[in-house]
């Protein structure tokens, strides 16, 4: 009789329990989906709405746009090579220490060498591809640990940069043609977004047309499998070290340009703001994947943040305080996209 009784305790327990796994709502589903793929959207919407609706005759204008995608263009390149590497898993810590280095080696060699500003610009690109493969032999080959490898990188690329310009403000024997690159407009837009445009729908086509795109993404997702299925996991690794540098040699060459000249250590600032675009970015459109879309909206979100914290006359500690949270909520935003997707 007990036995039976302990039976049936036990079917009414099995029976709760089957009733408590019932797979959610269909509309819950539903709901987390769209939260997960457009919820930086409709952030990026309501807080459009605020600063227009609190600054409507300065926020909600032509020139203030502009101004915004013209701040926004050197951490949104800066970015988007960022992502490149970001969808290998791999974390490249030296870019602020990259564009350092070509704004002071480009703006140097004119100043104290009298080189044309073609070539200064040229070694500025040379020595971020040069960077780039140290990164990438250290990390795809040597198998050193991204965060380690990159952050001793930017402090010998920071030494480097100390080097050339003997770690003083240049503002003097720059070309006049060099300074047009970024400081110019054409068709009423600045240059520098011009050029964020066309490095996004470069990175845009290598990520999501190619099978070097392909292959990036399925080493992000597991790179043993991909390394057994005959992908050149090492190469690739390499390649998008490369592209990093390369885009923050291009930010450096601009900063240099915009400025006429060199400041010590120009390119640092840009660290937080490109890593939480991008992760910003792997929260929007495709939840858990870095991509390039999505780490546009995430950089031009984080500009438009900044211009309206400024406009409502805010100081600057609030607004990196403000961008310190948004990549927390960013990185936890991409996590749990990742996970529901």
């Amino acid at each position: 009789m007990a036995t039976e009784q302990s039976e049936g305790t036990n079917a009414a327990a099995a029976a709760t329990d089957v009733r408590h796994a019932e797979p959610a709502p269909a509309w819950r589903d539903v709901a987390n989906n769209i939260i997960s793929r457009y919820g930086v959207l409709a952030a990026f919407g309501i807080t459009f709405a605020a600063f227009a609706l609190a600054r409507p005759n300065t926020f909600v204008t032509g020139d203030n746009f502009k101004n915004i995608l013209t701040a926004a263009a050197p951490q949104l390149i800066v970015a988007l090579g960022l992502t490149v590497v970001l969808v290998m898993q791999d974390f490249d810590l030296s870019i602020g220490s990259m564009v350092g280095l070509a704004d002071g080696a480009a703006v140097a060699m004119m100043a104290y060498h009298h080189v044309p500003w073609g070539w200064a610009l040229g070694l500025g690109l040379v020595l971020g591809v040069g960077a780039g493969l140290m990164n990438g032999f250290l990390i795809a080959i040597l198998r050193g640990n991204s965060f380690i490898m990159t952050l001793a990188m930017g402090t010998i690329l920071t030494g480097i940069e100390f080097a050339f310009t003997s770690q003083s403000t240049i503002f003097q024997g720059v070309a006049a043609g060099y300074q047009t690159l970024g400081a110019d407009n054409s068709l009423g837009i600045s240059n520098q977004v011009w050029i964020a445009a066309a490095v996004a729908v470069i990175l845009w086509i290598l990520l999501d047309t190619t099978e070097t795109g392909r292959y990036m993404y399925a080493i992000g997702g597991n790179p043993e499998a991909a390394r057994l299925s005959g992908i050149r996991t090492r190469t690739l690794r390499i390649i998008g070290f490369i592209i990093v540098a390369v885009s923050a040699g291009i930010v450096g060459i601009l900063i240099g340009s915009a400025g006429a000249g060199y400041t010590p250590n120009p390119g640092q600032y840009l660290l937080l703001p490109a890593y939480a675009g991008a992760f910003l970015g792997a929260a929007c459109f495709r939840p858990g994947e870095f991509n390039v879309p999505g780490t546009i909206v995430g950089v031009i979100y984080l500009g438009m943040i900044q211009t309206g914290l400024t406009l409502l006359g805010l100081q600057t500690y609030l607004s990196n305080i403000v961008q310190g949270c948004i990549l927390i909520v960013a990185v936890l935003l991409s996590t749990a996209a990742g996970r529901r997707a």
